[in-house]
């Protein structure tokens, strides 16, 4: 990876000045946690109806009571408009503390249609993007961490600033959460069932990887299902068929919609406290809390069905992905048609070519 000090050229003027980062005081609370509640619901499709609806409102108006409330117009409600949010999902965990991108989504959500088109990226790609020095995309994150003193500007509006011009559609909303929050959601909701398409063997002391897992379908825990989305390829005796960031999207998507099945379940609703709890630490997001309670308004009735999954695809060329460029274009029209209401098919993946050489 490149030196995480190294700096940025400027970025070619957008006509909008950065948002310096509020410096007031905010007192911890439960409104953190219930961001990663919303988000979880809403990109991941959660379908809750009647009693549970009932059940879950409860406990989400005594959420909103407390922490701090920002006045959002009627006009930006998620109610009456579309809403794009960028999503992250980075390496950080106690035992490997960066904050690599390895998860870079794009989500479109519709109130009219009641439905949401997620575009995601690998985080190898190579991005050339003016005002910007290329590198890996899940490099820019820790990058814009390492500045955020000097430059006053949170990682998050960085990140959600460059993927807005590089997908060439305004971004409402930003949320990260790191490996340890993925863990102990899998973990709260009792894990996950899948079907692990090959046997995944890699061990890395430095950072306490230690993938073994075997073909079949199988139910995970949370550091198992992490260790099936992340893995690249094998250094083991005898050595396991490696991956690319084309499976690792297949795989998240699995995962996903796993979980969703779990949260539809009564155990699942049973348990959505710990899951808050989990991972109050680990999620950092921009939604305002009466943003929130729209969405959540608007987005009861989501079905998993009508979340559509647009992976971006390319060609590997160690180090780098090169993006397919129709594509991505593609996708980004995608995202344009969900904002416009006008339907389109999900795809289950991006095609690929070659295969990747470095560690997960």
């Amino acid at each position: 990876m490149s030196n995480p000090q190294q700096g940025l050229p400027p970025r070619s003027s957008s006509g909008k000045k950065p948002v310096k980062k509020q410096k007031a005081k905010k007192k911890r609370s439960f409104l953190k946690s219930f961001m990663v509640f919303v988000l979880f619901l809403l990109i991941v499709g959660l379908v809750a109806g009647g009693l549970y609806a009932y059940y879950i409102g409860r406990q989400v108006e005594a959420v909103l009571d407390t922490g701090i409330d920002k006045e959002v117009p009627k006009t930006e409600l998620a109610e009456a408009k579309p809403l794009t949010m960028l999503l992250l999902g980075t390496d950080y965990r106690p035992e490997h503390q960066t904050y690599l991108s390895d998860v870079v989504m794009i989500a479109t959500l519709n109130p009219n249609t009641k439905s949401a088109t997620l575009v995601s990226l690998p985080r190898d790609t190579k991005m050339e993007l003016d005002g910007y020095h290329p590198r890996k995309l899940n490099e820019y994150y820790p990058i814009f961490k390492s500045r955020e003193k000097s430059s006053g500007i949170s990682a998050e509006d960085e990140m959600k600033t460059m993927i807005s011009k590089y997908m060439n559609i305004d971004i409402d909303y930003v949320s990260a959460i790191n490996f340890q929050g993925f863990r102990d959601i899998v973990d709260e909701l009792g894990g996950v069932n899948v079907t692990v398409d090959k046997n995944m063997c890699y061990r890395d002391s430095a950072d306490g990887t230690n993938i073994n897992l075997t073909a079949g379908d199988k139910h995970l825990s949370g550091d198992e299902a992490l260790d099936f989305v992340r893995y690249r390829k094998s250094n083991c005796s005898p050595r396991t068929a490696p991956s690319d960031d084309f499976d690792r999207n297949k795989r998240q998507n699995q995962v996903l919609r796993s979980l969703i099945d779990q949260m539809q379940s009564f155990g699942g609703i049973a348990k959505l406290g710990n899951v808050i709890k989990a991972v109050d630490n680990n999620l950092t997001t921009d939604i305002e809390s009466q943003q929130m309670k729209n969405m959540l308004s608007t987005y009861w009735n989501i079905s998993k069905d009508e979340v559509k999954y647009r992976p971006v695809g390319g060609t590997w060329r160690s180090p780098y992905v090169y993006i397919n460029e129709d594509e991505l274009d593609e996708a980004r029209q995608a995202l344009r048609d969900e904002e416009a209401g006008v339907s389109a098919p999900s795809t289950e993946s991006g095609t690929a070519s070659a295969e990747p050489t470095e560690k997960p």
